[in-house]
């Protein structure tokens, strides 16, 4: 295993919570909630999948509330939104109204940047800390998926996850061929950035082809 791998693995982290953290404020800013609702769920996307992670692992108190670099990463994702806020409200009206398109886009390709990241992090937290190969997978993706999760319960809508498209599928694919290069003896710097950008060529394709993982077929008198 290479060295560094904490550092690199530091960097994947603070990655995947900035940018879960800008969807977080900006599923908050489409559900119309308030600064507090704003700040909880940029919160709650950018640090939920990796406290899940932390705990899982025995690693408490978990990095996402221990870590300072985590929280300042998250309030540095809050200001942007806020910043930008313009972008995705049309203030021209007397009462403002959401560019709910640029929003949901949006919210799509930052969470396929942080699915790509944090499963790759978690998968490697878990093998550097000595979590059997099965469980490292699943550390991984419960890692990048966790805090969309918990983000799309607290809005009362189903988790992105449970929908058709393809979410979970390449996460748990990029956690699986860190873990397999780690029992090879092969884990190294190309492998884990070549593991995101597949993670995240995967979620980008199936956002653009709107590929769908498999459902069932209705039978017949059912409504489709």
């Amino acid at each position: 295993m290479i060295a560094a791998s904490a550092d690199v693995r530091l960097a994947l982290d603070l990655v995947g919570i900035f940018v879960f953290a800008l969807s977080g404020g900006l599923v908050a800013v489409r559900a119309r909630l308030d600064l507090f609702g704003v700040a909880v769920l940029a919160w709650v996307s950018g640090l939920g999948g990796g406290i899940i992670r932390d705990v899982f692992l025995g690693d408490v108190p978990p990095d996402g509330i221990s870590n300072p670099w985590y929280v300042v990463t998250v309030l540095a994702a809050g200001l942007v939104v806020f910043a930008f806020h313009g972008a995705f409200v049309d203030l021209s009206r007397h009462r403002p109204k959401l560019r709910l398109h640029r929003i949901s886009q949006s919210v799509k390709y930052l969470d396929a940047v942080g699915l790509a990241t944090f499963a790759v992090a978690g998968a490697l937290k878990a093998v550097m800390l000595g979590a059997p190969p099965l469980a490292a997978v699943f550390v991984g993706g419960i890692t990048a998926v966790g805090g969309g999760m918990i983000r799309d319960v607290l809005v009362g809508q189903v988790p992105e996850v449970l929908r058709r498209d393809l979410y979970a599928v390449p996460a748990l694919l990029g956690a699986a061929v860190v873990v397999v290069a780690a029992e090879l003896g092969g884990l190294s710097y190309l492998v884990i950035w070549a593991t995101v950008l597949l993670v995240l060529g995967i979620r980008v394709a199936a956002i653009v082809f709107d590929l769908q993982a498999p459902t069932p077929v209705p039978s017949r008198g059912e409504a489709a």
